[in-house]
């Protein structure tokens, strides 16, 4: 974006020459933080000699499903290598099949929409609501056709979706409900724990969650016997391979290779015994610094319903144009003007997503296999276009996100430092609200149409 020269009144901004809210040496804290019962763990694994869950005598991968089910209140879990594998085996595991739809939210990781393309399952998308940032019950219902199997609920940054009347809806309609609970750990709606409500459910321990590993990993969650044992065997090329004993090598199925590792396992199961006193911890530091920028009208801070708690995995702010001065047209314009003024006061403001799913390449240009499932009997390809999605592309525009900086449970004082820089950039509101009037911007998911060219041109030259 261009930034004309500033008024006098804006001398007080970092992007503009003054000193910042937070200072240098004050830094984000190494997430996860290892402790030294972590690399014990793990050095528990290297001493047994047993990696993988097809190693007979292995104990800390089904430790983790065992502990993992109880902390979520269900009555089976099973391990697989990474979130988006949870995905796919949860999806397969509860009868997604070729030719199916599967309606996903519009916002999201592209996880979640290319885990039904694994199984040759057909993507519908569906908006969100722009309050809570997840699936839209309405826009899922209308999203329904007689192929639909199956509907994928993310639980954004966070926060719950709206599981009774999405459950509701799928009842009515004999749809699967997959809880996408990648970054929701922890969080419960209703007095029950998100993954613990669906047909199916799954969880991601990548690096970067609330509740990780050292690398990658996933948890599929169910109460049902049935689909947990599909679910095992789909993650280990169709076998069933026993917890002790030799193993047949026969496939009942077809399945994946997706089994997890048992350092990894290891390694959350040792952070699982601090991750109720780190939740709460980050549940204080949170809310003492949203508490502090509720005060500040033209930044409208994430809201949680009565009815439910959040994770904090990603804190995502709107700004308010009316608030500033500006005419509703001007709200991206300002998110970036915004964005940039914290950048510059240290504040690791940036966007979450560029586009809806429904924009990217794969899906508008149907690059599955060879274009399929698209291409299949009977199914009808409608074409995927952002412009389906208002509410997605309204917050696409208008918000930011704080990732990473508030996971560790000694980020307070960092966040204190974070609040000062919004209230002092909302007291430069006006000549903010001026600068964003003349600044050239973008649309995020239009920029990001123009990286992917870039990116494509780049990687594949005179195609």
């Amino acid at each position: 974006m261009t930034i004309q020269q500033p008024a006098r009144s804006v001398a007080g901004l970092a992007m503009f020459g003054g000193a910042r809210a937070v200072p240098r040496e004050l830094r984000i804290r190494p997430w996860p933080m290892v402790t030294e019962q972590d690399e014990q763990a793990v050095q528990r694994v290297l001493r047994s000699g047993r990696f993988t869950s097809a190693s007979s005598g292995e104990r800390e991968i089904a430790g983790l499903e065992r502990e993992w089910a109880r902390h979520v209140g269900t009555g089976h879990c099973v391990a697989v290598s990474n979130g988006t594998a949870a995905l796919s085996v949860a999806l397969g595991a509860v009868g997604v099949g070729a030719g199916d739809e599967v309606v996903v939210p519009a916002l999201s990781f592209i996880g979640s929409a290319t885990a039904p393309l694994h199984l040759m399952a057909v993507p519908v998308f569906a908006d969100i609501d722009p309050v809570t940032f997840n699936l839209d019950p309405a826009a899922f219902e209308a999203a329904i056709t007689p192929r639909t199997k199956a509907v994928v609920v993310v639980h954004l940054h966070g926060l719950p979706a709206d599981l009774d009347r999405i459950t509701a809806i799928a009842a009515r309609h004999g749809i699967a409900v997959v809880e996408d609970a990648a970054q929701a750990h922890g969080a419960r709606y209703r007095g029950r724990a998100v993954g613990s409500i669906g047909a199916a459910n799954t969880f991601s321990l990548n690096v970067s969650k609330n509740l990780a590993t050292c690398g990658e990993g996933g948890l599929i969650t169910t109460d049902d016997a049935d689909v947990a044992t599909r679910a095992t065997m789909l993650r280990q090329f169709g076998e069933l391979i026993p917890a002790d004993g030799d193993r047949s090598y026969v496939a009942h199925l077809l399945g994946w290779n997706c089994k997890p590792n048992a350092i990894q396992a290891a390694f959350t199961r040792s952070r699982l015994t601090r991750f109720p006193a780190e939740a709460a911890v980050r549940e204080e530091n949170v809310g003492r610094l949203l508490g502090r920028l509720a005060a500040y009208p033209g930044f409208l801070v994430p809201e949680v319903p009565r009815d439910r708690t959040h994770a904090w995995h990603i804190l995502r702010f709107r700004v308010d144009p009316a608030a500033f001065g500006l005419a509703d047209t001007c709200a991206g314009p300002l998110r970036a003007v915004v964005q940039r003024a914290l950048r510059a006061e240290g504040v690791p403001a940036a966007p979450y997503q560029l586009q809806p799913l429904p924009a990217q390449r794969v899906f508008t240009e149907r690059r599955g296999f060879g274009g399929y499932p698209w291409a299949l009997p009977g199914v009808v390809a409608r074409p995927y276009r952002a412009e389906d999605f208002p509410a997605t592309l309204r917050v696409l525009d208008d918000s930011f996100a704080l990732q990473k900086a508030h996971l560790h449970p000694d980020a307070g004082p960092l966040l204190d430092r974070y609040a000062d820089a919004f209230e002092k950039v909302w007291e430069h509101r006006d000549a903010l609200a001026a600068v964003a009037t003349t600044a050239a911007h973008t649309p995020h998911w239009e920029r990001a149409s123009r990286i992917a060219d870039a990116e494509w041109a780049a990687a594949f030259p005179g195609r």
